[in-house]
Order: C-alpha cells, then structure tokens, then sequence
C-alpha cells in the first residue's frame, strides 16, 4: 500500500512538473541566468548553499555601499521575468539552472534620499557577481516590499565556501557602519505602509538657531547646555577619568514655553551628532533609535512629549507602559556610548512615576518655565523685528501678557503686522500691537489663547479704546 510520505512527494513532484509546463523558455537572444552564476563561480550554482541575512529597511543603501566595498571587483545584472521577486534565490537558481523563464535582465532600482537634498539609486533586486582576492561570489540584494511581507532588506549568498561566506557576512556589519550615509544626520522614523516596522527615514534639514534666538530664565539654558554640549565637549576627560557618557535630559513645562525651540537649538551646536527623532506612537521604535543611536554615536535621540505614551501599550512589545520600553532601552546603552536623550513632556506628573522607579536614566530634569517679564519684552524683540516700537509699549503689553507664553508672543507680533497690512501700513508700530494684545486677550479668544499655553487670565486694558479699524 502506498504511504502517506509517497503520496505527498509524488504531490510536489507532479506540481513542479505542471509549473515547469507553463513556463516559458528563456527567450531568443538572451542569455540564461543559471550558466551565467554557474560560470562565474567556477562550479554548478545550484550545488552550492545560500546565506540569507537581512537588514533593517531603511538600511537598503547603506548595505549596497557595504557590499561593493567587500569586493576588489564586481559586476552587477539583474534578471528578466515574471514573478522572479517571489522565488527564493535558492529556487530561482534551480529554475535558472534549467532554463526555464527567467534571463539575464535589466537590474531594479529604488531613488532614495540619503539626505536632505541628495538622492541614491539603490539595487532593489539585482545579482552582485562579485570577486574579493581568491574567492567568489553571487549575492542577489533585494529591497523591502511591505505590500508583499517583505519588511526588511534581504541578502542572499552563494560563495565557494561555507568559511567564505561567513567571512562576507561577517565584515557587513563594519562596512555598514563605516560607510553609512545617516551618520550625521537628522533623521525620524516611520512606519510601513503594509505592516509593522520601520520604514524609510524622513531626513530633516538641522536648524540654524543662534543662542540669542532662545529666550529662557537665566540660568536655564546654561544647565541644559552643560549636560548635552559639555560632555559633548569634554568627553574624553570624562572617559579618562572613568565617567560615563551617556545621559538623559528632561524637558518640561506648559506647552508653548520653548521646550522644542530649545531642543532645536541645541541641534544646531552639534553638527556632527546623528539625530533620531521620535514624538507620539513613534517612540514606538525607540528600540531601533537606540540601535542607530550607537552605531552612528556620537548620536542624539530626541523623545517629543513622553507624557503621551505614558500609560500607552499599543506600540510596547513588553506588554508594559511604553515609557518603560524606553526607559528599558536607555538602560540597556553602554556607560561609554556618547548616545544623549532629549525627553519632552507637558505633564511631567505622568512621568515622574515612571522615573522614579527606574532612577538613573534621567540625569538632569530641567523646568522650561512661562517666561518672565524680561522675556517677554525679549520675545517681542525677537519675533517682531520689523516693528517700531516705543519702549513704554512694550513695557505696556509685557505687563499685560503676564502668564501667556512664547508661542502667545509670536501669534500676537504676527497679528500686530496683519493689522498693519490690513490698514496699508508699511511699519507696524505701537497702535498696531495694541490693537492686536486687545485682540488676543479679548473674551472670545479665550480658547485662543489657552490653546497658545497661557495660564492666567491677562488683565483688561486699561487705556482708550483703538482707533475703529484696527482691531476686529
């Protein structure tokens, strides 16, 4: 009696042999792919094992640069038929072997941005036939394709030997690091259109905000400075004398006061950082910042309002709150790794909980407080300098925006100059930011001003009415 075991291997052979029937032979005048790889290597392809490795998605250039350098000398082709993107190489190699369907063809391509104004055109499925000294290889690198469960990039190997192969996927990771083009950059993730993971980075140009141009109560800055610039700064008189690098700072206050005006700053006095941005559900991939963050170190992971994710789970693959991931993920870089994090929140109550049990991860939390008077005389210098304004002015509205914020102070320097467009002045001046302080401190624009992060409720003016016209 025929067994179980026969019927299933008579099953796959006879529907090889009606796929076989259906396929087309490599057409006229085209070269077959199986005795191309199989010439190359010197050997039958298809009597030697494959090596698969696979890499993060938005890694796809960096593991092309990685690969061409390996080889002393390389050629490059890709391969012509339906289909071919489903097959493993190990398949594709015993179909190709035999002639049937697929052909030496044009290699595909994928345009990336590798930074903020320049584009690759990466290898999205294409056969590397490659030398390095005495050995050989093939090595088909293909690119992610979330619309087909494909989240990550895919290398597969074939070399001469197993010792040979292992030596190639062994120094990838080293060339991948020296020759990565994120290093340096400023970069945030973002999720695959058709499934879980990381996408492509989105790479952001770095501010170029002066000192001058941050408007906190003295003192402020200059701490914030001191743990992210200074040991930046000083980082090897740190290590030897045996401290750590690594640290965390916590920005926090109402929402408009500058937190992420300052972290903008201080992107701009560490141009040879590596940033990651991570705000919301995106923190999500705070595992995959943190692995980024010390490849590409000295490196700068920025976390924009924690407190959102404070209580989440969704995105937390340890069933906890997906703060702990994070604080989980901070824990687990090196003492020596020059790796900074840049927390923000609004609601440090929902934070400090969390902190509290895991003490050590935050070094330094700083209070990014309403400006005071000063400031907000500061602030309107800043934002409206095209303005004229007599100082007894600014000292009027500065008394009466007390509680109100930075962002207050732009919307209301940004009405005083509409104000003025409106009336067909060409210098906005004293009637104009009047007309628009009346304006935004006024009872309708209450959820107005709330929504800019003021706090209190600003006094009633005191003076005349504007003159009709001026204020809506």
């Amino acid at each position: 009696m025929t067994g179980p075991d026969e019927i299933a291997e008579f099953t796959r052979l006879f529907q090889g042999f009606l796929e076989r029937m259906q396929m087309p032979p490599v057409a006229a005048g085209r070269e077959a792919l199986g005795p191309r790889l199989s010439e190359h290597l010197g050997v039958d392809a298809t009597s030697l094992p494959v090596v698969t490795a696979t890499f993060p998605a938005f890694d796809l250039p960096n593991v092309q640069l990685a690969v061409e350098a390996w080889f002393d000398e390389f050629e490059l082709v890709g391969l012509a038929g339906s289909d071919r993107g489903h097959y493993p190489f190990a398949e594709l190699l015993e179909i190709a072997a035999q002639q049937y369907r697929f052909a030496i063809g044009s290699v595909d391509y994928q345009r990336l941005s590798i930074s903020v104004d320049q584009e690759m055109d990466c290898v999205a499925f294409g056969f590397y036939l490659g030398k390095q000294g005495d050995d050989r290889y093939v090595t088909l690198l293909r690119a992610p394709n979330p619309q087909y469960g494909r989240n990550n990039v895919q290398l597969e190997v074939v070399a001469l030997s197993k010792e040979s192969g292992q030596r190639f996927l062994a120094a990838l990771p080293g060339l991948i690091r020296e020759r990565n083009v994120f290093r340096g950059q400023i970069v945030s993730f973002e999720g695959h259109e058709f499934g879980h993971g990381v996408g492509p980075f989105r790479l952001h140009p770095r501010p170029g905000i002066a000192r001058e141009d941050v408007v906190l109560p003295e003192g402020v800055l200059e701490r914030v400075e001191r743990e992210v610039i200074g040991i930046a700064e000083h980082r090897e008189a740190l290590r030897d004398a045996g401290q750590h690098l690594r640290r965390g700072v916590l920005l926090y206050g109402p929402p408009g006061t500058g937190k992420t005006h300052t972290v903008r700053y201080l992107l701009s006095r560490l141009p040879e950082f590596t940033v990651v941005l991570l705000a919301g559900t995106s923190i999500g991939y705070i595992a995959e910042a943190c692995a980024l963050a010390r490849m590409l170190q000295p490196a700068l992971v920025v976390l924009e309002d924690c407190d959102l994710v404070a209580e989440s789970r969704e995105f937390s693959r340890g069933g906890g709150p997906l703060l702990f991931q994070v604080l989980n993920e901070m824990d687990g870089l090196t003492e020596e790794a020059d790796v900074a994090f840049l927390l923000t929140t609004n609601r440090a109550d929902l934070l400090e909980p969390a902190l509290s049990q895991r003490p050590g991860r935050i070094d330094l939390a700083v209070e990014v407080p309403l400006p005071d008077a000063p400031g907000r005389a500061r602030l309107l210098s800043l934002y409206g300098p095209a303005l004229t304004l007599s100082p007894e002015c600014v000292a009027e509205v500065v008394e009466r925006t007390e509680g109100t914020t930075a962002s207050f102070a732009k919307e209301l320097v940004r009405r005083a100059v509409l104000l003025a467009a409106e009336q067909g002045s060409a210098i906005p001046g004293d009637t104009h930011l009047r007309a628009a302080t009346d304006d935004l401190l006024s009872a309708r624009d209450t959820l107005t001003r709330r929504l800019l992060g003021a706090t209190d409720n600003p006094p009633v003016p005191s003076y005349a009415a504007p003159e009709p016209g001026l204020a809506p």
